[in-house]
C-alpha cells in the first residue's frame, strides 16, 4: 500500500457497490492511522483512526480532500496521535465542543437567572447589549470554542459601529450606538456572563479575562453660564413656535439638578418630596437614594401638568409611558442656538461644572451628582443632608436664572439649615 500523496488521493474511486473506500499511509514516513475515506457519492476526506486510554478505537474526520494539501492533513493526524498517546481523546472533544451550548443560549440563561439578582434596569440594559451586540458578532459560537481573540474581535467591531442600529421609523425607542463606551461595558458584561458559566461546568477558562477595555475620553465639554443662557433664550423662542414643551422642560431640569438621562425621563411624581427638596429614588445605579434638589427645581417640576392615570413627570405624548424622544429636541435646540458637541450627559457635566465654579468641593459636587460618598450620601435615612440641599438650591438657582436670561435671585436658606443657624 502506497504512501498517500496527491497522486494517490487523485486515483481514487468510489465503489459501486456503495461502500465506502479506506487507502491507509504506507511506506517510509507513513504515519499509522492516518488515511482517506470515499464515501459512494464520491467525496473523500482525510482522518485518523487511533486507540483512546479505554483501550477503544475512535476515528476523527481531519477535513476534505481539496480542502486540505495530504502533507496538511499528515500533520493534523500527527498532532491528533500525539494528544491520544498522552491520554486525549481529539474525537470525543470535538463531540463535546459541537454539543457545546452557543455563546447565545448561555446569555438567555444569565438573563434568566439574573432575574432574581440584579435591578430590573441593570437586567434591560443587559438584554439590549446582549441582543444588540454579543448575539449578531458571536452569539452563534459555542461557548467551549470561545476564544480571547473572538472576544477582541468582538470588542473591535463594537468600537467600530458594526451593530449600530438607526432609530426606528414607528414606535418609541432610542438609537443603538456603537464606541469605546458601549464596547467596554459589554465587554464588562460578558465576562460576568462567562464566569457565571464556569461553576456550571460549561467552561473552564473565562475567555474575556485579559481582554482589556477600550478607553473611554472623558468628558471635558460643559456649557458655560453664557452658553446656558444662549440655550435658554433658543427654547424661549421655541415653546410659541410648537416645539415639545415637555421635551424643554426635560432639558430645564438636567440642567438645574444634573440629574442622569433615564432619571429625569422616568421620574415617577410619587418619588418627588419638594418639602424636603429632595427625589427618593428606589433605584438608581447606586441603589436606592436621597438625591437632593434645589427650590428652583422643585418648582419646574411641580409646573408640569401630567396626566390623570399617567405617573411621569414627563409623561410621553401617547400611551402610558414616559418622554423619550429627548436627544433629537436637544440637537434641534443647540443647532439653533448655535452650540456643538453637546450631548444629554453633557448637561450633567455642566450642572457639576456650575457647582465647580462656585467654589463647591468635590466631595459636595459628588454629593449632589449621586455618587457613592462614603459619610454624605451613604448616610442619607430620611431626610437629605442640609447642606447638600443648601448647595443644589445655590447651583439650581444659579442655572435656571441663566436660563432665563436673568440675574441669580437671592437663595432662601433650607428650613433646616436655618433651625440650627449654620
Amino acid at each position: 500500500m502506497p504512501k498517500i500523496t496527491k497522486r494517490t488521493v487523485d486515483a481514487l474511486r468510489p465503489n459501486p457497490d456503495r461502500k465506502d473506500v479506506f487507502t491507509w499511509d504506507a511506506g517510509d514516513g507513513a504515519i499509522k492511522g492516518f488515511g482517506v475515506r470515499m464515501k459512494p457519492s464520491g467525496s473523500a476526506a482525510y482522518l485518523v483512526q487511533y486507540r483512546n486510554k479505554e483501550g477503544r478505537t475512535r476515528r476523527l474526520v481531519l477535513g476534505k480532500v481539496g480542502v486540505l494539501t495530504p502533507d496538511e492533513a499528515r500533520c493534523m493526524a500527527g498532532d491528533a496521535l500525539k494528544a491520544a498517546s498522552k491520554g486525549g481523546d481529539p474525537s470525543a472533544e470535538r463531540r463535546a465542543v459541537r454539543r457545546s451550548i452557543t455563546v447565545g443560549e448561555l446569555c438567555d440563561l444569565y438573563l434568566a437567572d439574573a432575574k432574581t439578582r440584579i435591578k430590573a434596569s441593570t437586567l434591560a440594559m443587559d438584554k439590549s447589549r446582549i441582543e444588540t451586540h454579543v448575539k449578531p458578532l458571536i452569539g452563534r459560537y459555542t461557548v467551549r470554542s470561545l476564544t480571547a481573540a473572538d472576544i477582541e474581535r468582538m470588542k473591535a467591531d463594537i468600537v467600530a459601529g458594526k451593530t449600530a442600529k438607526a432609530r426606528r421609523e414607528k414606535g418609541r425607542g432610542g438609537v443603538a450606538a456603537g464606541g469605546p463606551g458601549v464596547a467596554a461595558r459589554t465587554l464588562g458584561m460578558i465576562g460576568t456572563i462567562l464566569e457565571f458559566a464556569r461553576p456550571l461546568k460549561l467552561v473552564t477558562e473565562n475567555a474575556a479575562r485579559g481582554v482589556k477595555k477600550p478607553t473611554e475620553g472623558k468628558q471635558r465639554r460643559f456649557l458655560s453660564l453664557a452658553e446656558i443662557a444662549k440655550l435658554g433664550a433658543t427654547m424661549r423662542a421655541a415653546e410659541p413656535t410648537g416645539e415639545n414643551k415637555v421635551a424643554i422642560a426635560a432639558i430645564r431640569l438636567l440642567l438645574m439638578t444634573g440629574l442622569r438621562r433615564m432619571e429625569a425621563l422616568a421620574l415617577p411624581q410619587a418619588w418627588v418630596d419638594g418639602r424636603a427638596r429632595c427625589i427618593r429614588f428606589e433605584d438608581t445605579k447606586s441603589g436606592p437614594q436621597l438625591r437632593p434638589i434645589g427650590a428652583e427645581a422643585v418648582k419646574l417640576i411641580d409646573a408640569q401638568p401630567g396626566r390623570k392615570g399617567c405617573p411621569w413627570v414627563f409623561p410621553a405624548a401617547q400611551g402610558d409611558g414616559h418622554f423619550v424622544g429627548l436627544p433629537k429636541v436637544l440637537e434641534r435646540m443647540c443647532d439653533k442656538a448655535g452650540l456643538n458637541g453637546i450631548t444629554l450627559h453633557v448637561l450633567r457635566h455642566s450642572f457639576a461644572a456650575a457647582a465647580a465654579e462656585m467654589g463647591f468641593s468635590e466631595l459636595t459636587i459628588a454629593g449632589l451628582l449621586g455618587h457613592r460618598v462614603p459619610g454624605v450620601t451613604a448616610r442619607y435615612a430620611h431626610v437629605p443632608d442640609s447642606a447638600l440641599v443648601s448647595a443644589a438650591d445655590r447651583v439650581s438657582a444659579r442655572i435656571a436664572a441663566a436660563l432665563d436670561g436673568r440675574e441669580p435671585a437671592d437663595v432662601l436658606p433650607h428650613p433646616a439649615l436655618a433651625r440650627t443657624g449654620s
